[in-house]
């Protein structure tokens, strides 16, 4: 017959038996745990970047490339038509005010000034022998004048003697009627004369103004070519810095050929490009900041030009700091236009999470997870957008590229 187990040995079963169903019942829950954490996507914080949503002031902007290039850069051009026969200084070279570049022959310039010098001598030797002319003509007709004047008078005497004879009867009235004609034919001479005087001072005057004209003209002309002489000796005209020069001697350049570029290094502007979906938005005037590495220029657009290549925009920027120490000539930079500005918006730092305006998927972290929510963003600064609608001050926001994970309600951050 059966004996009845021990008491000691069912209570150590038992306790066995609820052991090993507990830790049964443990190691499931764990195994539950660890598939549920397996099949829920996650993503390690190191890998993301999480932002917080603020409130405060935002300017609209565009973001631009810019190069710093001279502000003013001169532009030496050959006044004449030559050849280039020696290329005295280089690109690079800094110059001085009158410092010669390059050496062009200018023979051909010094034989026009000549023929221009000659026929001003000429023009002037003309003139002289006009004035002696003149001269002689005017003492030819006043000794005529003066002879014919003492004529008229004695003329003039003699008619008043036949008179008293003619009363007396000693002369005939033919007689006297003879020295009256000829009275009177002395004083038309004397007057001829004195017209023949007035009308070759009148053509001697007008010869001379003429000559003079023609010798101011020749004047302006020879002092043109010498000027044209002086600049085709191609010397600076203000200090700078060499950026251009031909690259051979030897070679023709034509008139109005660009033979140098001289820039003033002390002063700089920056010129920019941005794409042409912009353009509606650029105006002269508008302010904008020049960040130069870690430095930061403002100034405005003070051109903008109206050509459009390849679907770039090309426009100028003035600094208000020109001799920055920061600018140098070809540096790149980037150029920030403000086109508007909000004092109070709620606004989320700028990521790749988004690339403008409109409507945007992002995750809203809370705790652990990272929530899909939908958003409106407005004005897009430099550094910021502006948030419409969606998040609120205070939230955390994660602003990296995201777009993997937009199809999940949720990503468990680890």
């Amino acid at each position: 017959m059966d004996r009845p187990l021990d008491e000691g040995y069912v209570r150590r079963r038992r306790q066995r038996t609820v052991a090993m169903t507990a830790g049964t019942i443990i190691g499931l829950v764990a195994l539950i745990g660890l598939l549920n954490a397996w099949l829920r996507p996650g993503i390690s914080r190191s890998r993301v970047r999480i932002a917080a949503v603020t409130e405060g002031a935002i300017e609209e902007s565009i973001s631009a490339s810019g190069t710093v290039v001279p502000e003013v850069e001169r532009v030496l051009s050959s006044p004449v038509d030559a050849r280039i026969v020696r290329i005295i200084r280089r690109a690079g070279d800094e110059l001085e005010a009158g410092d010669p570049i390059v050496e062009l022959d200018t023979r051909e310039a010094e034989l026009s000034v000549v023929r221009l010098d000659q026929n001003l001598a000429v023009k002037a030797n003309q003139q002289s022998r006009t004035r002696l002319a003149l001269a002689r003509s005017l003492a030819d007709l006043t000794s005529r004048r003066e002879i014919k004047a003492l004529e008229l008078e004695s003329l003039r005497l003699q008619v008043e003697r036949n008179h008293k004879l003619a009363e007396a009867g000693l002369v005939s009235k033919e007689v006297l009627r003879q020295s009256e004609v000829n009275q009177a034919r002395a004083a038309i001479e004397l007057k001829q004369i004195d017209a023949e005087r007035v009308a070759a001072e009148q053509a001697t005057t007008t010869e001379i103004e003429g000559l003079d004209l023609e010798m101011r003209t020749l004047r302006q002309e020879r002092d043109e070519a010498g000027r044209q002489l002086d600049l085709a000796r191609t010397r600076a005209g203000a200090p700078g810095v060499l950026t251009w020069v031909p690259a051979e001697e030897g070679i023709a350049v034509r008139k109005g050929e660009v033979i140098a570029k001289i820039a003033d290094l002390t002063t700089f502007r920056v010129d920019a490009t941005v794409s042409d979906v912009h353009a509606g938005r650029l105006r002269v005037g508008l302010p904008a900041e020049v960040r130069v590495g870690e430095g930061r220029l403002t100034g405005s657009i003070s051109n903008i030009l109206p050509k459009i290549e390849n679907g770039i925009v090309t426009f100028s920027l003035r600094l208000d700091e020109k001799s920055s120490p920061l600018l140098r000539s070809n540096l790149r930079v980037d150029v920030v236009v403000v086109t508007g500005r909000k004092e109070r918006v709620v606004k989320v730092p700028r990521g790749p999470f988004a690339d403008g305006d409109g409507s945007r998927q992002v995750f809203v972290v809370s705790g652990n997870v990272a929530v899909r929510t939908a958003i409106e963003l407005g004005l897009a600064s430099y550094d910021d957008f502006e948030v419409v609608a969606g998040l609120e001050p205070g939230d955390r926001v994660i602003v990296s590229d995201m777009r993997d994970y937009l199809h999940l309600k949720e990503v468990r951050l680890r």
